[in-house]
């Protein structure tokens, strides 16, 4: 099984499958996986977000990083994994639910918007950071809280990230993305996403070889 370390080494990117429902899960999954990516979130605010989490764990397990995003409380830690999820991602930064995560094993990425929440997140020994909305965070907040943060952690910028604007983030110092509408959006075809995978596994590569 894949580790966050190796997942996000292979492919810095996070599908956040908002929307996503169980029957459509398993194909859009195929479609993220051949065009390299190595982790998926399915938001609780999805239907039956365990189902879809199941399916996609049971299919893609081995091969992938699959968990949860919108997790807001510690009690949904446990179905998460109960599901097959081993990767807790939060929209806030809350202790408690870092805690629960890392009690059962699993990965967590709460968000943050301020230094006093990362550094609260990482003392509860978060595995990364997800900054959050990027849209009130620019490139130059990012470059700034690179100057005070740890030089190891990982942070990922999610809100209306697009091709287009992963670069100046990549160079404030993300070490990763998390992509939702871009990507993947309820009503899309697997070919829709398909194509926009393609676009940011090429973008993102990119990005990394210049580095």
């Amino acid at each position: 099984m894949l580790s966050l370390e190796h997942a996000l080494s292979a492919c810095p990117l996070v599908a956040i499958l908002r929307g996503v429902k169980p029957e459509e899960c398993v194909a859009v999954g195929k479609a993220l996986l051949a065009a390299g990516f190595t982790i998926i979130e399915v938001p609780l605010n999805s239907p039956h977000p365990a189902e879809s989490i199941a399916l996609l764990a049971h299919e893609f397990g081995t091969r992938a990083l699959i968990g949860a995003g919108t997790v807001t409380d510690a009690h949904q830690v446990e179905e998460v994994a109960q599901a097959g999820g081993r990767l807790i991602v939060m929209p806030h930064a809350d202790a408690n639910v870092v805690v629960e995560a890392k009690a059962l094993g699993l990965a967590a990425l709460p968000g943050f918007a301020t230094p006093t929440e990362a550094f609260a997140m990482l003392r509860a020994n978060a595995d990364g950071l997800k900054l959050f909305p990027a849209e009130a965070s620019p490139p130059r907040v990012l470059k700034a809280l690179r100057a005070v943060l740890p030089r190891d952690t990982r942070v990922l910028p999610v809100g209306s990230i697009t091709v287009d604007n992963m670069g100046e983030y990549w160079s404030a110092g993300a070490t990763g993305f998390g992509l939702g509408s871009a990507l993947y959006k309820p009503g899309a075809s697997v070919d829709q996403v398909s194509k926009a995978a393609v676009k940011f596994k090429a973008a993102i590569d990119l990005l990394k070889s210049k580095s």
